[in-house]
């Protein structure tokens, strides 16, 4: 840039889900936002009428592009395929990812997990930790987990994961709360600074209540995996009508209010109007994911299976199983889909559905504070994506520096094609 400060003019910004009319100032030095007056000359972005948002996070994602985070051959090959992976994430508008590791042996937690420290990847989005989504779940609700590999939770994580994998990598762990001794696995991971989600679970809406008391603060891939919403009996996914606040923050633990929840908007673990619901329930909470697997973005075909899935794989447009069955075992969609399929299948605004893959999840995360991420006020990290009223993504910004424009992109193809030809 040829100033110390870019202005983006022309264009709204989202802030709090809402739409926002003014500019946006950021550094080029410290690749942070500014405030937003006082400053005259920098270098100018015309949004033409586009409009900015923080750029997406994505909480739960196992890979994409033919990389699952459980192919792991040795550190300098899995650090680049991570590195690709982050690149291929800010095409799409993902300025962060949390890498989920679903359930593998104790000896490949503790072998993976070091390569998935936080760290930043320039000009693509950040690797800021990892999700451990196993193996403290319950077998009945299995998914594509393999449950011979499941753990009791009297087995102490660090023994599973490794005591310096808790302290600098896992941020996320999901965990079944109506396991015997669930209770002090999840208040010794709350009190390790990790984040704890409820699901592949059996649970009852009171077994639901005592891990939320617990310390747990969302619920992961709502009504999948879990039990169905029902009448007289709501489950973990009842926990989502808790009240948002609590007015008494020192009967907190004894009146959790709503966790968080995580949804797969891919059409195919939820149906539209599923979405709408857990959605609409309460929007403040809800968390969009992708779940995607490494057959993201690959053609239709049958794939081999790896740690996880020692099975042949078969992708289907959106829909992802393990051959010869309807056992769902991932998303197959980007996370600027999901944030469309969203604002159709509800009617929410733009600046709603795009809060739910970014400041709710930098909330959940603890990331949101100064010199955090996923919301744009001063003091936060110029983590940035430019969206048509569509959602489509235009251009990503990591630190306050453009790492993906569509149109560049388009012409840089098109040069290549001439140049073929």
């Amino acid at each position: 840039m040829s100033g110390w400060f870019t202005l983006f003019t022309n264009g709204r910004y989202i802030l709090d889900g809402q739409l926002v009319e003014d500019h946006l100032v950021i550094s080029d030095e410290t690749g942070r936002i500014l405030k937003r007056e006082g400053y005259i000359g920098g270098e100018a972005v015309d949004l033409e009428d586009n409009i900015i948002a923080p750029g997406f996070l994505e909480l739960h994602t196992n890979g994409a592009n033919g990389f699952h985070f459980t192919h792991f051959k040795d550190p300098d090959t899995y650090r680049a395929n991570v590195d690709g992976i982050a690149r291929y994430y800010a095409t799409q508008g993902v300025t962060g990812f949390w890498a989920t590791i679903p359930t593998v042996k104790p000896e490949e937690f503790q072998t993976i997990l070091p390569s998935l420290a936080p760290r930043d990847i320039p000009n693509s989005a950040s690797l800021l930790g990892a999700h451990t989504e196993g193996p403290y779940l319950h077998p009945t609700k299995k998914g594509a987990h393999n449950d011979s590999l499941f753990q009791s939770c009297t087995t102490p994580a660090s023994s599973v994961y490794g005591p310096t994998n808790l302290s600098r990598t896992v941020k996320l762990a999901t965990i079944a709360p109506e396991l015997p001794s669930s209770t002090s696995l999840i208040q010794s991971l709350v009190n390790s600074g990790i984040r704890v989600s409820l699901g592949h679970s059996t649970a009852s809406y009171t077994d639901g209540l005592q891990g939320l008391k617990a310390g747990a603060t969302c619920l992961t891939h709502t009504l999948n995996a879990m039990p169905p919403w029902g009448s007289r009996a709501p489950g973990l996914a009842g926990l989502i009508s808790l009240p948002r606040d609590s007015k008494d923050s020192a009967s907190k633990s004894d009146n959790p209010t709503a966790p968080y929840y995580t949804i797969i908007p891919d059409g195919e673990h939820l149906h539209p109007s599923t979405v709408s619901l857990l959605h609409r329930t309460n929007p403040s909470r809800a968390i969009l994911i992708t779940d995607s697997i490494e057959l993201a973005s690959l053609p239709d075909g049958t794939y081999p299976g790896h740690a996880q899935i020692p099975f042949e794989q078969t992708k289907s447009g959106t829909r992802a199983t393990i051959a010869g069955t309807d056992t769902l075992i991932g998303g197959c969609i980007p996370l600027q889909e999901g944030v469309r399929n969203l604002m159709t299948w509800s009617g929410c605004g733009i600046a709603e559905a795009v809060a739910s893959v970014t400041e709710n999840v930098a909330g959940f995360m603890g990331i949101d504070g100064v010199d955090g991420r996923g919301v744009l006020k001063e003091g936060r990290r110029a983590d940035l994506c430019v969206l048509n009223e569509e959602g489509e993504v235009l251009q990503t910004w990591v630190a306050g520096n453009k790492v993906w424009d569509r149109d560049e992109e388009v012409a840089r193809k098109e040069a290549d094609g001439e140049s073929r030809g």
